[in-house]
């Protein structure tokens, strides 16, 4: 296992960036060199599409490509032919919304919570509103925590969708994900439970069968990956009838068009007595739902990305987050008192790596501005999660989140950026 000491040395970016305090890590987290030189390697050695050449560099990216898919699928114990590569989880999301809303009837309703990232938010909304199907909200309380009580309220033999996070990019609060699936299958059997794990990969470990869920989407630029590769893990047995969501090269077996002669023998595969006014033929899943060129290079990248949390060990990622969070939230206590108030729950076992919290007499941009200026890198604004600021009652808040490249010095730097920040703002 790599030493967690000089962990900060696998990172370049603190090479450039001397004295960087980077604390964003919610939003991307930083890259390893062993994934940058995945990338890179795909481009320099390597350069060519994924499933078509029969030419050895074209079947070494190919190789590769599904390499990547593999060690996802072993990352979160699935198998590889479960393994959707989109873009990020926006895409996740919006794939899974129009190819699961082809599936609604009247009278069904799609459920979602309050601490919804926008991204699994608008497009249930969307989808919702577009088969007039009901769009119902799961309260929270306001430190994040889901009552599985309330569920009989919202959840009922017509939820068709239920989709909440396994961490609140907001409140930092983690969500008992296999007892509330458990509950929601026990009131909606048919109901199709999905969970957006941006704020679990990486970070804490993922069991697709221990959670029992339908779907889980999350982003690889957030686990140490390169942006442009995110997961869509489903069932295979879901995957199988869903519909294409792109459709175009690399997904379909037979693309006869429908507007050939009725009759004439499909010259892709005249055995099969189908002719091309029988339509196209897609592939199986995955491939399905991958049309066009891939991001090859992100997804290798990717692949990458699972070695390098593989060598680190994600137990011990989780275990030092939940140390820093510890320390930081003692600390913040300590120096500001009751003139700052942080958001989420005060539970450190239940609290992952991430603080969201306003501080008396700066608004949160302009924290972010002048610690930015000192060269500390933290989040202000609503983090794409309109719902739960409106529910706070806030326009924005200031958020702090950490990773392995982290330690106590970071705190104690923000800190003395916070009281620095104070100073001026009442100064000027």
């Amino acid at each position: 296992m790599k030493p967690l000491k000089t962990i900060k040395e696998e990172f370049p970016i603190f090479r450039h960036h001397p004295g960087l305090v980077y604390l964003d890590s919610t939003a991307t987290t930083l890259k390893p060199q062993s994934v940058i030189d995945a990338v890179s390697g795909y481009y320099e050695r390597y350069s060519a599409n994924v499933g078509r050449g029969l030419y050895p560099i074209a079947e070494e990216a190919t190789v590769k490509f599904e390499e990547a898919r593999a060690k996802v699928a072993a990352f979160i114990g699935a198998d590889a032919d479960e393994i959707v590569f989109v873009r990020n989880t926006t895409e996740g999301f919006n794939l899974l919304a129009s190819t699961l809303g082809t599936f609604l009837e009247p009278d069904d309703n799609i459920v979602v919570t309050e601490m919804e990232h926008h991204s699994n938010y608008l497009p249930w909304r969307r989808v919702a509103d577009e088969y007039d199907a009901a769009f119902r909200m799961l309260p929270i309380s306001t430190d994040g925590i889901l009552d599985p009580r309330k569920l009989k309220n919202f959840v009922d033999r017509n939820t068709a969708i239920v989709s909440f996070p396994a961490v609140s990019n907001v409140l930092g609060t983690k969500v008992p994900v296999a007892d509330i699936v458990k509950k929601i299958k026990k009131l909606s059997p048919d109901a199709a439970v999905l969970i957006d794990a941006s704020q679990v990969a990486g970070h804490s470990r993922i069991d697709v069968s221990a959670w029992g869920a339908d779907f889980i989407v999350f982003s690889g630029h957030k686990m140490f990956g390169p942006t442009g590769a995110g997961v869509v893990w489903g069932r295979r047995e879901l995957l199988d009838i869903l519909p294409p969501f792109l459709q175009g090269g690399g997904m379909v077996l037979d693309a006869c068009p429908d507007q050939s002669p009725a009759g004439r023998a499909c010259p892709n595969q005249p055995s099969t007595g189908r002719t091309c006014a029988d339509g196209p033929v897609w592939k199986d899943a995955p491939h399905r739902f991958e049309a066009g060129t891939p991001d090859i290079a992100s997804a290798i990248g990717l692949g990458a990305a699972v070695d390098f949390i593989g060598s680190v060990g994600i137990d011990r990622i989780e275990k030092h987050e939940q140390k820093l969070v510890r320390y930081a939230m003692r600390k913040l206590v300590k120096a500001f008192g009751s003139d700052i108030t942080i958001y989420g729950t005060d539970d450190i076992d239940r609290h992952a790596g991430l603080i969201s919290f306003t501080l008396a007499g700066i608004h949160p941009h302009d924290l972010a501005q002048i610690l930015g200026e000192q060269n500390i890198c933290i989040r202000a604004g609503e983090h794409c999660a309109s719902p739960i600021h409106r529910k706070l009652g806030l326009s924005a808040t200031a958020r702090l989140s950490l990773s392995i490249y982290n330690d106590e010095h970071d705190i104690d730097t923000i800190i003395d950026g916070m009281t620095e920040a104070r100073r001026l703002m009442s100064n000027s």
